[in-house]
């Protein structure tokens, strides 16, 4: 199972959210999740998993694309904990506006 850690500015954010964003967020983090452990790094289509454009090594994936703004969260890999699991840290979350200071 890989590991992960928040920054605070994941946190503040977070608490921002409303509860439906947060059960959209869960619902892809559970993908990817599924996706970091059995499938080599390469993600679904569905999460838009990219590098987030002049940040190198910060990725951001789409959790919400429906009505209203789409939901992003932005991640990087940090060094394992354990060896050979992924280890991820969240930086942000919230709409497109985060990717301003991802």
């Amino acid at each position: 199972m890989p590991t992960y850690e928040t920054m605070t500015r994941f946190n503040n954010d977070l608490d921002r959210l409303t509860p439906e964003q947060r059960r959209r967020f869960r619902r892809a983090v559970n993908a990817f999740v599924h996706d970091l452990r059995d499938a080599n790094g390469h993600f679904r289509a569905g999460l838009r998993v990219k590098q987030v454009s002049g940040f190198p090594g910060i990725y951001e994936l789409t959790w919400s694309a429906g009505t209203g703004p789409a939901g992003r969260a932005t991640w990087q890999y940090g060094e394992p904990i354990r060896q050979g699991t992924p280890h991820v840290i969240w930086r942000r979350i919230g709409t497109h506006t985060i990717l301003t200071g991802p």
